[in-house]
Formats: structure tokens, sequence, C-alpha cells
């Protein structure tokens, strides 16, 4: 049972990133680093081998200086380069080609979205506050979705489910 819980953990918190991301078009540290932080303990529990948990960790990082210079050039949000490498940090070295590439799908499905989104006038629609942002042109995406996405394609074929599993 507790098992089971700690499987959820991980898909859990990347949903809950993906809608505070559509809600209110940031990314709290705390869910990045709640991401890490429950990772060390997930892979405790599971038995990862110390080595396996370390690349684990050096692909987080070697992520996050990834999106960092994305970041400066401003072709990749700060909270997304933050939740894409703890994300990356869950995923591993193993799925981590697989993991981009899902994410890099779900974000072209997510900008055309949002193009098509856009090109209705806001005024045909009965827009809340957070919609109505999110329909300004030149405003950013939510790409949480598509990191969260991608993250929940890829999961299930990661090590912590698969040490955890039955």
């Amino acid at each position: 049972m507790a098992t089971s819980a700690l499987l959820l953990v991980f898909p859990s918190l990347m949903i809950f990133a993906a809608v505070n991301d559509v809600f209110t078009m940031r990314i709290a540290n705390s869910v990045s680093l709640g991401l890490v932080v429950l990772f060390v303990g997930a892979a405790l529990i599971a038995g990862m081998p110390l080595q396996v948990m370390l690349l684990h960790f050096g692909v987080g990082f070697a992520v996050l200086l990834a999106t960092m210079v994305l970041f400066q050039f401003r072709l990749f949000g700060g909270g997304d380069a933050k939740l894409l490498a703890a994300a990356s940090t869950w995923i591993g070295y193993q799925q981590l080609f697989p993991f981009l590439i899902w994410v890099t799908i779900f974000g072209g499905v997510l900008a055309i979205v949002m193009l098509a989104y856009r090109s209705v006038p806001a005024s045909a629609l009965p827009l809340p506050a957070w919609a109505l942002r999110l329909h300004k042109r030149g405003e950013g995406i939510p790409y949480g979705v598509a990191i969260a996405a991608g993250a929940l394609v890829v999961y299930p074929t990661t090590i912590i489910p698969l040490l955890l599993g039955p």
C-alpha cells in the first residue's frame, strides 16, 4: 500500500505544477525542490543503488544547466527550466531522450492549441481572468503542461516504478 502511494508522488506533483502553470503562469520553486527532495526518499525506499542515484542527479544538473542557458536567451521560462531539471532527476539517464522528445511533441501541440485559442476573439468567450491572460497575444504559454505530460508518459518506464513494482 505504501509503495503504491509512493508511486503517485511524482505524477501528483507534476500534475500540480501543470495546473498551477495554467492558472498563474508560474511554477513555484517549492514544487521543483520538493520533487528533488522526494526523489531521494523514493530512491532510498526503492533500494536504488547510490551510483544510479548520483547519475540521476547528474542528469538533473545537466538539464538545469542547459535550460538555464535557454532561459538566458529568453527561450525558456525559469520555472519551466527548474521543473524540467527536477523531473529529469526522476526520469534518469535511460529515459531522458524519450522524455525530452515527448516534452517537445506536447509542447508543439500546446503551442498550436494556444495559437488557435488566441485566434478566437476574447469577447466571444465568457472567460475568467486566468483564461483572459492566457488569451493575450505575446504572453508565454504554460509549458509546464508539456513537461508534465511528457513526464507522465515516460515515468512508468523509469527505474523507480520498476524497482517498486510487483
